[in-house]
């Protein structure tokens, strides 16, 4: 606006101080609507990433990953498998900041298209984490929201499958689009990245918590048990290792998203206040809340004027309160609001993120250049989760 850049956390914050400056909430509903455990949940894994990139086993990871792709057809395979299943541990957001400067490094090294790449990276981002609850915030909110037991057993059975045959869509799209960049040649791999034991250790502790605690509850799902471990556990258990054995964990406690967590708090605020008026009810009639594909567009459609996250925030609500909630309803809430993501850059907060980062290096994605992979793609990958749901 004019000489000022507003960043995404400051308009939620802005909007949440209008509602309690004028009244529209009073201070103890405020307080009471910030939900704690995806605060704590976001800030246990915040730590983590950061921890990943400080420590330098990202950069080991990345070589590990990346200098197995022989060929550009093998590299865009890596990032969007890769990435997307790495999507469904450490959640989107966190992969967009420390994934950016991974792939424009490959890009420059291997001479391929940076907004090819780019758009690899957010596109398996956001399709990667829709198969879990922890891979992104708005399937978190659904997990918690919902009260759902066995949270990783039910988005594996439903979602793993479709969101594995959605990111063979992605490459596929992808390909037709950017056919000069898939000429085979072939990639020479950088020089090994050192990973020192020492500083690592703390790091790669907290990634075998994480599976370790998601493997106890998905073995309790299949046993008939409610969750061993909640979701905010698994992540401070997480952040625990971090916190009291590495050197560096004041500089990741300084350098984690802090604006994010602002974020997320402001708008329990202010979508807290906007439930409260009824306004937006007023725009949603029962077919939008109890069939799954009208669930599945209308995520896609008003996640991209007011992103994914507010969207669930108030519409899980709606249709928990219309008698709904049923599995496919909330899976096809978790599926469309994330392959929002896909749809244009407004879609999904990573997709900012990305540009926000690559834009520092002198790189970026236009709006037309990422809504020409992102229209056909999105509409491919609908359909996808369409006949999963409906089947299942």
């Amino acid at each position: 606006m004019g000489r000022f850049n507003l960043k995404i956390w400051q308009i939620m914050l802005g909007g949440a101080l209008a509602v309690l400056l004028s009244g529209q909430i009073a201070p103890i509903e405020a307080l009471h609507a910030i939900n704690p455990d995806v605060l704590v949940f976001l800030f246990g894994l915040f730590i983590v990433g950061e921890a990943l990139v400080e420590s330098g086993y990202l950069a080991y990871i990345g070589h590990r990953f990346f200098s197995r792709a022989k060929d550009p057809v093998q590299l865009v395979l890596v990032i969007l498998f890769g990435m997307g299943m790495l999507s469904a541990l450490l959640m989107n957001d966190t992969l967009a900041i420390i994934g950016t400067p991974l792939v424009l490094a490959l890009a420059s090294r291997f001479k391929i298209s940076p907004t090819l790449l780019l758009i690899a990276l957010a596109v398996a981002i956001t399709t990667g984490s829709v198969m879990s609850p922890i891979g992104n915030p708005q399937n978190l909110l659904i997990a918690q929201g919902s009260g759902m037991t066995g949270a990783f057993l039910t988005f594996g059975s439903w979602l793993l499958i479709p969101t594995l045959i959605s990111l063979l869509i992605a490459f596929v799209v992808l390909r037709l689009l950017y056919p000069e960049e898939f000429i085979s040649r072939p990639l020479i791999a950088g020089p090994a990245v050192p990973s020192d034991p020492g500083v690592t250790l703390p790091v790669r502790c907290s990634l075998a918590i994480i599976l370790l605690l998601a493997a106890a509850n998905i073995a309790a799902s299949l046993l008939g048990a409610r969750m061993v471990v909640t979701l905010p556990l698994i992540a401070i258990g997480a952040a625990v290792p971090v916190l009291l054995f590495s050197g560096q964990r004041w500089t990741v406690l300084r350098r984690i998203d802090w604006a994010t967590l602002v974020f997320f708090a402001a708008m329990f605020v202010l979508m807290e206040s906007v439930w409260q008026t009824g306004f937006f009810q007023t725009f949603v009639d029962g077919s939008m809340v109890s069939s799954v594909p009208m669930i599945l567009w209308t995520s896609v459609i008003i996640s991209q004027f007011i992103s994914n996250v507010p969207f669930v925030a108030l519409f899980q609500p709606m249709i928990l309160q219309a008698g709904g909630g049923t599995t496919a309803q909330l899976m096809a809430l978790a599926a469309g609001s994330t392959i929002a993501g896909n749809l244009t850059i407004l879609g999904a907060a990573s997709n900012v993120i990305i540009i926000q980062n690559a834009e520092k290096q002198g790189q970026t994605i236009s709006f037309i250049a990422f809504a020409k992979v992102g229209i056909p793609l999105t509409i491919l990958q609908l359909t996808v989760y369409w006949i999963f749901l409906s089947v299942v």
